[in-house]
Formats: structure tokens, sequence, C-alpha cells
């Protein structure tokens, strides 16, 4: 509990409880979730240094096929294609090494009904950033980023924006190391098929009873100056 409240802070562990209690009474039932939204500057010089010569970026189409193995869904894989995302995957020795998604625009979020709207085309969504247990300490995380940073200055994004889940001391950690800028939060509780959000953006407050309701939350460009690092330290998992 200690380690907990001094990795978390009271607010998120207050909450992180809540949660476990919540999932044990209603047998997995209800599901509480609190997220943080930042954004990172997409920077124009490319990260140094960069070795990991054997790593193989590629970007695949919604058409081709999924590696045996892959560590998310079909139909989740399908749905983000139909958006309009697009992944980069890192392969080595003939297998995949690990993987992100980006997105413009817009963002249907895979565990809460929300979508994530984007104010201007300087403005990029990056989610779901996997890496392979075994390559976390090597230089597959560096090569997809480096790829995602320049495929993003083509497209004229200047700011690339994630969520983070509040409950992950290891992620909320990371983006404190490399100076993102926080946009906002939320809270999402789930009870079978009715959902609450309240949340820091507009509309604030959300109840919805359908998969066909959903709150939308708009992100503008962060008005801070960009932070002095670019590099994503830990994969999300």
């Amino acid at each position: 509990m200690r380690r907990t409240f001094a990795q978390l802070g009271l607010l998120n562990t207050a909450l992180y409880l809540v949660a476990r209690l919540l999932e044990r009474a209603s047998g997995g039932r209800w599901t509480l979730l609190r997220y943080v939204f930042v954004a990172q500057y997409v920077s124009d010089a490319p990260l140094l240094p960069m070795r990991g010569a054997d790593i193989e970026i590629r970007m695949p189409g919604a058409d081709a096929a999924l590696p045996a193995g892959y560590p998310r869904p079909p139909q989740v894989v399908r749905a983000r294609y139909a958006q309009g995302a697009q992944t980069l995957c890192a392969w080595r020795n003939g297998g995949l090494a690990g993987f992100l998604w980006l997105i413009a625009e817009a963002y249907d979020e895979d565990e809460v009904r929300v979508r994530y709207r984007l104010a201007s085309s300087r403005l990029g969504w990056d989610f779901d950033v996997w890496v392979r247990p075994e390559e976390r300490l090597g230089w597959v995380f560096r090569r997809l980023w480096e790829a995602a940073r320049q495929h993003l200055r083509r497209r004229g994004v200047r700011w690339t924006c994630s969520r983070i889940s509040a409950f992950n001391a290891a992620s909320l950690r990371a983006h404190a190391q490399i100076g993102t800028v926080r946009l906002g939060h939320a809270v999402f509780l789930r009870c079978g098929a009715w959902q609450w959000m309240i949340a820091s953006l507009w509309p604030y407050v959300h109840l919805s009873r359908s998969a066909t309701s959903f709150p939308e939350l708009t992100f503008n460009p962060p008005t801070q100056e960009p932070p002095c690092h670019n590099f994503k330290k830990s994969a999300k998992s």
C-alpha cells in the first residue's frame, strides 16, 4: 500500500483501491478507470543515437494478415483501420518486435465509450504502443518512435497526443521524465451497459446508457513551449 501511494499519489491510489473493490464486488461487471491526457512535441531533429540496423519498420495496410500471436483481437484491429488509423510495426529476425498506432482528426477509445477529437491538423493521436518484453531494453522502441516522428512531420503534425492510465505508475513516471504537456483528465465508471464520465474537459459530465451514446472530448494544441525532450522511454503494453 505504501509503495502504491508513493507511486500514484493520494487521489490515484484512492481511485485505484475503489476500482479494485468494485471489480471484485461486481464480478468484473463494474470498471473504474482514470485517464490523463498528454501531448508531446514532434521535433524536427531525429532521435539520436540511432542503432538497431537489423530492425525493419513497416506500415501494413488494412488488408494485411495479422502476424501469428498478434496481441490484439482481430475485431479491434479492424475497428481501428475502419476509423482511419495506421500502424507502424517493427520486425526483427523474422518476428514482430513491436508496434504503435497513429490516427488523425478523431479516435474512438478501445476501453471505454468516448471519442477524442483533435481540433487542429497540427495534432495527431498515438495509442497502443507495444514492444515484445524481451525487446524492451533494446532499440525497437526508439526505432518505432523515430519512424513515427518522420511520418508525423511529413503530415505537418507538431504535437502528438495520447492518454495514459492514472493507475499505471511506470507510464506516469516515463511521461513525467520526457516533459510532456498535460491536456486534462477523465474518470470513467462502467456498470454493465451504463457508463458515467467526469472530466476536466467539456462536456465535463456524461451519462451513457448504450453503445450509441458517448461523450466527445476535444483537444487543442498546447499553448506552452515545447518540452526539451522528445523520446518516450517505456512502451505502453
